[in-house]
């Protein structure tokens, strides 16, 4: 029994010892810079995100891995890649593209009205009436005027892209299901009048 007790012991001291090293970005932050304070090489730290395609985009509250301390058989730390946090389905390029257009839609909305734009353009793509992918839903003829306009080309801010990783995760329920967003005050157009309210955010009408 003390045996036992020993070798468990000696099991959770190792996992105790062996922590996954995981930095969350902050504004401001670059690969580069997150490479140069962790002492890893920009290749390295890219080998141990394999899921950030485009180093040159990552976004607040993203987590990246700076690899983890594991102990070899002589008791000495070796440092190897940790798990990635994938976000599933998605690239780099499509989550720019998204928080653009959130930014383009609603930079003067409150905070949650952001997370709600968003919202919006996933429940399409999970919805058999819309394209199956964040582009193609954005870029659907005559659906967002950002588009139409060139507004969404301009880069997105820090909150707008806070917003759309929310809006993946904790905060996927904020549009309640709905498809389809506008503002009564602007809008020229007022067939949306008729579907159903979801949820008022701002000076945002969102509907089913």
């Amino acid at each position: 029994m003390k045996k036992i007790f020993i070798a468990l012991s000696v099991i959770t001291s190792l996992l105790l010892a062996s922590p996954a090293f995981a930095y969350t970005v902050n504004s401001g932050d670059t690969m580069t810079g997150i490479a140069r304070s962790h002492n890893l090489s920009l290749q390295e730290l890219a080998k141990y995100n394999p899921q950030i395609k485009n180093l040159d985009f990552i976004y607040v509250g993203q987590t990246v891995n700076t690899g983890q301390q594991e102990i070899n058989t002589l008791g000495q730390a070796v440092h190897t890649a940790s798990k990635p946090e994938i976000t599933v389905g998605y690239s780099e390029n499509e989550l720019d593209l998204l928080a653009r257009l959130v930014r383009a839609e609603a930079e003067s909305e409150p905070y949650h009205g952001k997370v709600a734009v968003a919202c919006v353009v996933l429940n399409r793509v999970a919805s058999p009436s819309f394209p199956d992918s964040i582009k193609e839903v954005i870029y659907q003829k005559g659906q967002f005027q950002p588009v139409q306009n060139g507004a969404i080309n301009q880069p997105a801010d820090d909150d707008s892209i806070k917003a759309v990783h929310e809006a993946m995760n904790e905060k996927r329920s904020v549009a309640a299901g709905s498809l389809f967003f506008y503002n009564p005050a602007t809008a020229s157009n007022r067939w949306l009048d008729s579907r159903a309210t979801t949820v008022v955010i701002g000076r945002h009408v969102f509907k089913k």
